[in-house]
């Protein structure tokens, strides 16, 4: 997919995706064996219908029948079977073993367990007793419980009617396993009020958190009042190691959802400063925060992001393609116009008729490139010195 620009100047920018490629009708088989064997999904129904052939009957009922061929010399002796009949350790015996007694009708599978229903309303603490009674076999079911609802995406005045009943047994302690479970159905359900409990307790309560808390407390404060407190939480994870692209990507939209575009653009260069690729969201959020912004200095802003994604051949889907289209249509007194189009095998966009430039290296680029991977990769030091957590 790729779209160009037209306007009182000329700046195409264009963006190639991969197109999909379909794929083609499976090869026939000569065989309906072998298409039942290798289980093609779209006939394996078929198939079950089918009866068994007259020949086979026929050979079930000659195995049967020399089967039931027994001699008697004296009464007393063992039975011998017929000369005819396998030895039991010859090839193929086994298999006539299992066609001559097939299994018995009596013989039936045990039944299947009913699946388990969550309660879809909260309880209270006797009737998570009972519950709690009827599943012994749980080593752990107050965390048991809570996953299944996390699984179920169940609503969250569930899941706190556990943390009441958990909290009645334990002097009103709940376990932190426990708490994180349901900091993780808050934010899924985006229940501000509740995220900030748990918030509040942990804090409270523990000096450092795991990666998992700290992500879902960003996560949930972002779009809070206390959204800078996600910026301390993010902190935090300094000290102990380099936050992930989620942990930057919730930090920015935070910082743009509530119109503080220098924090933003501030954790964005920080982000690059450790080589990390950000997620395709965070650059689209510039985008959707630029399109009422006026001002060269943040479309200078945008327009780095845009040569970011050029120098390291990232390519934007549909939705970021449609913020960028929108973004340059709004710029004011430019007078910027859109479309999709495609571009051609040999590299010409149909649109423009402008050539997208080439991803092959030239030979001066190859020999940078093979430069700098001996000189920093190979020839780069000692090795065991660059993974030490110093």
């Amino acid at each position: 997919m790729t779209f160009y620009f037209t306007g009182i100047r000329s700046f195409p920018k264009l963006w190639k995706s991969n197109p999909y490629l379909g794929l083609g009708p499976g090869h026939s088989s000569l065989s309906l064996f072998l298409k039942d064997c290798y289980g093609i999904k779209n006939q394996e129904k078929w198939f079950s219908l089918k009866t068994v052939s007259p020949q086979n009957t026929k050979a079930m009922n000659l195995l049967v029948a020399k089967a039931r061929y027994v001699r008697k010399k004296d009464e007393g002796s063992s039975k011998q079977v017929s000369a005819d009949s396998p030895h039991m350790f010859a090839a193929g015996a086994a298999k006539k073993r299992s066609q001559m007694n097939p299994p018995s009708k009596e013989h039936v599978l045990p039944p299947v367990k009913n699946i388990f229903q969550l309660p879809t309303k909260p309880l209270n603490s006797e009737e998570w007793d009972k519950l709690k009674e009827d599943f012994k076999e749980k080593a752990n079911f107050e965390n048991w419980i809570i996953s299944q609802m996390i699984k179920c995406h169940s609503s969250v005045d569930v899941a706190k009617s556990v943390l009441a009943w958990v909290a009645a047994k334990n002097n009103g302690i709940v376990g932190y396993d426990l708490l994180v479970r349901y900091l993780y159905l808050c934010v899924f359900h985006k229940q501000t009020s509740e995220i900030i409990d748990v918030y509040e307790i942990m804090k409270a309560r523990y000096k450092r958190l795991e990666s998992g808390a700290y992500t879902l407390l960003i996560r949930g404060l972002i779009h809070t009042d206390r959204w800078r407190e996600a910026l301390l939480l993010l902190e935090d994870i300094k000290k102990v190691m380099i936050p992930s692209k989620k942990n930057y990507n919730d930090c920015i939209q935070g910082a743009l959802f509530h119109q503080d575009v220098n924090v933003a653009w501030n954790l964005y260069q920080e982000l690059l400063g450790h080589d990390i690729v950000p997620m395709l969201e965070t650059l689209k959020a510039f985008f959707d925060f630029g399109k009422d912004m006026k001002g060269d200095q943040y479309s200078n802003k945008l327009q780095d992001i845009l040569l970011y994604l050029r120098n390291n051949q990232l390519y934007p889907g549909e939705s970021f393609a449609h913020s960028i289209k929108t973004w340059f249509e709004s710029v004011p007194g430019e007078h910027w116009k859109g479309q999709f189009t495609t571009v051609q095998q040999s590299g010409q966009c149909l649109g423009c008729g402008k050539t997208v430039e080439s991803i092959h290296l030239s030979s001066e680029e190859y020999e940078f490139l093979k430069e700098k991977i001996m000189r920093d990769v190979i020839d780069g030091g000692d090795q065991y010195k660059k993974t030490t957590p110093q």
